[in-house]
């Protein structure tokens, strides 16, 4: 029995490491939402916060997308949607659809509204489709 130790060793072989540079162009603005209790331009109770803000009126640029999640379990029984009117339903509008995608149950992990704002987009207001008197305007300059 032969037992050989080789040790091979490649030649013509160079290698430069190089670091290529990404550029993230992003669109994308996040908003945590909460519910708690507060006052807006409808009284007070149960209201959203945008990241920490009572019932804001936020911007939503045209061609831009916005992701409100709704993990935190305060959101539970309150979901959030779009409407041309204010106060959604319960100002005797229908939900705004256009762009708009819901994933999950508010409340829980993972649980999302996501609007990506359609060019000529209306002025939209945000509402909780089981409660009145939640929400507030977003412009959609």
């Amino acid at each position: 029995v032969l037992t050989a130790n080789v040790i091979a060793a490649p030649t013509g072989i160079a290698a430069t490491p190089s670091v290529g540079s990404v550029t993230i162009a992003s669109n994308v603005t996040n908003y945590a939402v909460t519910v708690a209790s507060g006052t807006n331009s409808y009284g007070t109770g149960n209201k959203y916060y945008i990241n920490g803000s009572v019932s804001p009126t936020l911007t939503l640029n045209e061609g831009s997308t916005y992701w409100f999640d709704q993990s935190d379990s305060s959101n539970s029984s309150h979901p959030l949607r779009f409407s041309t009117t204010a106060n959604g339903s319960h100002g005797g509008g229908s939900e705004y659809t256009t762009g708009v995608t819901t994933t999950g149950t508010p409340g829980s992990a993972g649980a999302y509204t996501k609007i990506t704002v359609a060019s000529g987009a209306p002025t939209l207001y945000y509402y909780c489709t089981n409660h009145s008197g939640m929400g507030g305007q977003a412009n959609t300059p």
